[in-house]
């Protein structure tokens, strides 16, 4: 009975911490759809909290006839999908090989990684290397230098190795090499860690922007999130200067962060089927 009752007691607790950390993290968005949903006058006077006032959608109305902002949208996404592309693929051909014993030097090679996880050269170096190679104004600085996470790596090599060896084992006896055996067996079974790992380089692509507003100055290469930035920056400079012209509205300005944000949220749901338990039940057989 006293053991059923702490049960009790832990789930009703574990229930309450997990919706109060949904509420903490459903509330600002709630917030800013509100806002985009709702009239200027009614956000100035602060009237708005959850739910719109005075609805209208006006303001996706001036986003999305907006040829600028539907263009730096197509471009990232097409951005973030060549970024997680090549990214995945860096990722695996470094925490594959890295999972053979008899590969040699494998500890130092794994030490010199750990080691910029730690330590960087900092901006400056980073940019004057970017424009040294010639790479400033470009797609490939947007690209190039986060094409691969040394934690992700990580993460990804620690599941090549929880992989049962009887599999690999049994595929050299068929025939296989090194390739097919991580195209055709551990790759398939490794899909939860690639969507986790592809969820988190997508996330990091899509939000980051100070690598476009250091690198970029042509418009054209303008990311969602920088053209975001100008926007909201640009308000908030006339705003001190008390200059009203041209000034974005707080609807406006709203409607353009759901405008970026709302992309990058409907890849979760089709990544959460990939996140599944026992998908390694009756790979081995006795």
């Amino acid at each position: 009975m006293a053991q059923n009752i702490k049960n009790k007691i832990f789930d009703y607790t574990a229930a309450f911490t997990v919706l109060l950390a949904v509420f903490v993290c459903l509330v600002p968005f709630l917030y800013i759809l509100s806002q985009s949903l709702s009239s200027n006058r009614a956000i100035i006077s602060q009237a708005v909290t959850i739910y719109p006032i005075d609805f209208n959608i006006e303001a996706y109305k001036v986003v999305f006839g907006d040829a600028s902002m539907l263009y730096s949208l197509f471009y990232t996404v097409v951005l973030t999908a060549v970024f997680v592309l090549l990214a995945l693929t860096v990722t695996i051909l470094a925490a594959y090989p890295l999972t053979k014993k008899r590969l040699k030097g494998r500890s130092f090679l794994l030490l010199m990684m750990l080691f910029t996880m730690y330590f960087s050269g900092g901006l400056i170096p980073d940019y004057l290397n970017v424009k040294n190679l010639s790479l400033l104004n470009t797609s490939y600085a947007l690209i190039l230098p986060g094409m691969m996470s040394v934690y992700y790596m990580i993460i990804l090599k620690s599941f090549f190795q929880s992989l049962p060896e009887g599999l690999e084992e049994a595929a050299h006896l068929d025939g296989c090499n090194e390739l097919q055996i991580l195209l055709k067996i551990v790759l398939p079974l490794s899909k939860p860690a690639l969507a986790t790992v592809s969820l988190l380089y997508a996330v990091f692509r899509w939000n980051y922007f100070q690598d476009a507003l250091f690198y970029i100055t042509e418009q054209k290469l303008y990311t969602i999130q920088l053209k975001l930035y100008n926007v909201i920056n640009l308000s908030q400079q006339m705003t001190g200067e008390n200059v009203n012209v041209n000034l974005p509205s707080e609807a406006l300005k709203a409607a353009s962060i759901m405008f970026g944000t709302i992309p990058i949220l409907l890849v979760y749901p089709w990544l959460q089927k990939y996140f599944v338990s026992g998908i390694m039940i009756g790979a081995v057989k006795g």
